[in-house]
């Protein structure tokens, strides 16, 4: 792996803002991972603030006047295009993908059409609404995951396999987007893949005793599986490396980014989702891929700071 010049990034990172919290359904996650971020650039002698983003966020930014803003809010308002957008017009920079990425890698339905248009595989979906006829919806897509078209850390999100809970369901995840969807249930083994621009993170292969990979699986079980490296052939590691990858690519990430893919039992994959702002907590994939890539969470953070100061 290449070697990090520590001396020179640090030397060249000036006043770096960790933006974290704001009022999204995933604030507790963004607390957590702005905290360890904020640490982390502590560690490294970096001169480094925090903000938990609020109503006050422009006059708070123009009075800590960073030179660089690492976005650790995750959810609507942080990971939508939203914070890159004002960060632009107060010519703030910032972390991450930019202002269209991060929007269409929000959108669940906007990158899922993408991937199919390119013909990356991605389960078949549909758009759920007042007027969804539940019964047809079921029958097309047989079990189903029902899930906030805009949203991460798995809220809002449930597998059901009758026509009533589709539209029970349907009115939860309603409480966490105005946009819902259901996508065809995909069973089999699920994977975590981090991305930092050119270079791809061991996978992660997750095994829970839950229905599904949900917020309690992720965040709070001790006694999930968590594998990394997964346990794939050199041929389907390959597979899943060039299928993450064009995903990547297609919505014009950038930085950091995490997508989670589904393997079903004949081995095929399909693409779930895109993650621009991937946790950075104590249970978060990407740290613990990056270690046994040989970043530990510092020299993660090093690589962060190094491809912001190169893009500027």
């Amino acid at each position: 792996m290449r070697t990090i010049n520590r001396e020179k990034i640090v030397a060249n990172c000036g006043h770096v803002i960790v933006l974290k919290g704001g009022d999204s359904a995933e604030r507790e996650i963004s607390l957590l991972s702005g905290a360890a971020v904020y640490q982390g650039l502590l560690r490294l002698g970096i001169r480094a603030s925090e903000l938990d983003v609020g109503d006050n966020v422009v006059k708070d930014l123009i009075t800590l006047d960073p030179d660089l803003a690492l976005i650790m809010l995750h959810g609507q308002g942080g990971e939508d295009g939203t914070i890159q957008g004002l960060l632009e017009i107060l010519k703030i920079p910032y972390s991450g993908s930019g202002v269209l990425a991060s929007a269409l890698a929000m959108d669940k339905v906007k990158s899922k059409l993408i991937w199919q248009r390119l013909g990356l595989n991605t389960a078949e979906f549909m758009i759920l609404n007042e007027s969804t006829d539940w019964q047809a919806a079921i029958e097309k897509l047989g079990v189903a995951v029902v899930k906030p078209v805009n949203g991460g850390s798995s809220l809002g999100i449930a597998i059901v396999k009758e026509a009533e809970a589709l539209k029970k369901q349907f009115e939860i995840a309603s409480e966490f987007d105005s946009l819902v969807m259901a996508e065809k249930c995909v069973i089999g083994s699920e994977f975590s893949v981090g991305v930092i621009q050119d270079q791809l993170l061991p996978a992660v292969q997750l095994n829970t005793k839950r229905e599904f990979f949900d917020f309690d699986a992720k965040y709070v079980d001790e006694d999930t599986e968590i594998k990394c490296p997964a346990e794939l052939s050199e041929d389907k590691q390959l597979e899943l490396n060039e299928l993450v990858g064009a995903a990547y690519a297609s919505l014009g990430c950038e930085g950091l980014a995490r997508i989670d893919v589904m393997q079903d039992q004949d081995e095929v994959f399909y693409l779930l989702e895109l993650n621009t702002i991937p946790g950075m907590t104590d249970h978060s994939f990407v740290p613990m891929a990056a270690k046994q890539s040989g970043l530990g969470f510092d020299d993660l953070l090093l690589r962060i700071l190094e491809l912001e100061q190169a893009a500027s």
